[in-house]
């Protein structure tokens, strides 16, 4: 073997090792993020909190759209305070303003990041790919509640306000989606 041909046979190696890497880097990432609470990472549950705290929270909501993405976004309202375990509800507004159907996926954050896993939603938008058709406005929900063992944690019991953050992608159409606009 000739020393270009171990050179070429070595950087395919390592262009295989890193590409294998990034597609592991981001489900890695996920995990660690759901078991640490660390990056802003909620929590999920099934229903409301069975304990309700004599302490309240402010919650803030924010709102952004990916590049390129054409939707018009933003909460409904900027804030709400509520108990520690209390269930909240809060809406976000979506609007698609073109003359075609756009599907979107919400990606989120909490910050600051301490409280990530005390943040706990029990429905969301975000929880499923959204298509808007032309010109349709949508106000899509979410039920949350800050875990009351967030006055428990070192850092986390410190915060007195959250805030949840919503970023908006295009993505693909859904097949039916795709062959609706073409039937009709």
């Amino acid at each position: 073997m000739t020393a270009n041909t171990r050179m070429a046979a070595g950087l395919v190696g390592v262009v295989a090792l890193m590409v294998s890497a990034s597609f592991a880097a981001v489900p890695l990432y996920d995990w660690f993020c759901k078991v640490t609470g660390y990056g802003g990472e909620t929590s999920v549950a099934a229903q409301a909190s069975d304990q309700v705290l004599d302490q309240t929270i402010k919650i803030r909501f924010d709102a952004s759209l990916g590049e390129n993405m054409p939707w018009r976004f933003k909460p409904t309202a900027r804030e709400v305070e509520i108990q520690i375990g209390e269930t909240g509800l809060a809406f976000y507004e979506a609007y698609n303003p073109t003359d075609r159907p756009i599907a979107g996926t919400a990606s989120y954050n909490v910050a600051p990041y301490s409280a990530g896993a005390f943040f706990t939603k029990i429905d969301c938008f975000c929880f499923e790919m959204q298509v808007l058709h032309p010109g349709e406005r949508v106000q899509m929900p979410v039920t949350f509640y800050v875990d009351p063992q967030i006055v428990e944690h070192r850092e986390a019991k410190f915060a007195h306000t959250i805030t949840l953050s919503y970023t908006f992608y295009e993505t693909d159409l859904p097949t039916e989606d795709v062959t609706l606009l073409v039937t009709e």
